[in-house]
């Protein structure tokens, strides 16, 4: 018996900035790199049954945008703080003290310590790609081995497959009634979750409103619906990470949807209401992130940009009897 070993260098990353060398953060090139990567895993029925990464940020990241692209999450990735700047030895003490259960395992990290692996598990069955890389970023080398991670030898590995994103798809396949369509995002990003908080006083139901990532016009916590999470737990993400909500009540049903366009093809958003119950105080709220506004529910019409959406802020005033 045999099982995989999957090998992916992190993405391009970004050297234009000041940051240390761990905290880098890879490029919207290197996001897509890992995409298509992640796609093509999940098409080829190659997901991997355990991830481990390099914690630094790049890697990381391309860990987590491989994964979620081939339906996985966030939270199935394991980190291990010595596969960062690991040389071929540490890398092969990781994969021994891995569990002998899973029969494939995606590790991410870094040049050179992940060529000089790839190299030595190769031996003679090493074939030199044209331009003389053998894993430049965002690259995945699949290799079949030995069925026990503590006794990999020179050469006891075969290549089955070596990818670059470069060589792939540039858009990713979106399934619809009408058949599979291709857009310039994986399929996950197109389902959102918004989230409609509210509060009532004694004039009536107020809403909060943040303002958009550009900071040019106001909106609610809305955001992509993450594999794995139900549209009601992204919704309370969002409430969280956009608004600052550490606690509310949450509605169990949708209040209804809309869709907008983004990335080149319509977006699907399923909307919640959301009372709100405790917020992070104004003087602990990064205001450089998102402002915050509460807005009575009869002039909230004239700050959202989609009639739909204030629709149904005004239906949620009507549900709750002001």
């Amino acid at each position: 018996m045999s099982r995989e070993l999957l090998l992916l260098r992190h993405g391009k990353s970004d050297w234009n900035n000041d940051l240390e060398d761990f905290y880098r953060p890879i490029k919207d090139r290197g996001k897509r790199g890992a995409q298509r990567v992640g796609v093509w895993l999940q098409q080829q029925g190659h997901i991997p049954a355990y991830v481990l990464s390099s914690p630094a940020v790049r890697a990381l990241e391309t860990a987590r945008k491989c994964i979620k692209a081939m339906g996985g999450t966030a939270a199935d990735i394991r980190q291990d703080s010595r596969i960062y700047e690991a040389s071929r030895e540490q890398l092969l003490q990781v994969l021994a003290e891995c569990p002998p259960e899973p029969p494939s395992l995606l590790l991410v990290g870094h040049n050179p310590g992940l060529e000089e692996l790839l190299v030595w598990l190769l031996g003679d069955d090493l074939r030199l790609p044209e331009d003389g890389k053998l894993l430049p970023t965002a690259t995945l080398a699949r290799l079949q081995l030995p069925d026990d991670w503590t006794r990999l030898g020179p050469g006891s590995a075969s290549l089955l497959d070596c990818i670059r994103p470069q060589g792939l798809p540039k858009k990713f396949p979106f399934v619809t009634e009408a058949g599979t369509e291709y857009r310039d995002r994986p399929a996950y990003y197109y389902r959102q979750s918004a989230v409609i908080p509210y509060r009532i006083c004694k004039d009536g139901v107020e809403i909060l409103l943040v303002s958009s990532s550009s900071g040019r016009h106001w909106v609610v916590p809305k955001g992509i619906q993450e594999p794995g999470m139900s549209p009601q737990d992204s919704a309370a993400k969002e409430a969280r990470e956009e608004a600052g909500i550490l606690s509310g009540e949450l509605g169990q049903q949708a209040l209804g949807d809309y869709s907008y366009s983004k990335w080149g093809s319509p977006c699907q958003v399923q909307v919640y209401s959301m009372q709100v119950k405790q917020m992070v105080p104004d003087s602990d709220w990064d205001s450089g992130y998102r402002r915050r506004k509460w807005v009575s529910s009869d002039k909230v019409a004239g700050f959202l940009k989609q009639p739909e959406l204030a629709e149904l802020a005004l239906r949620l005033a009507r549900q709750v009897g002001v």
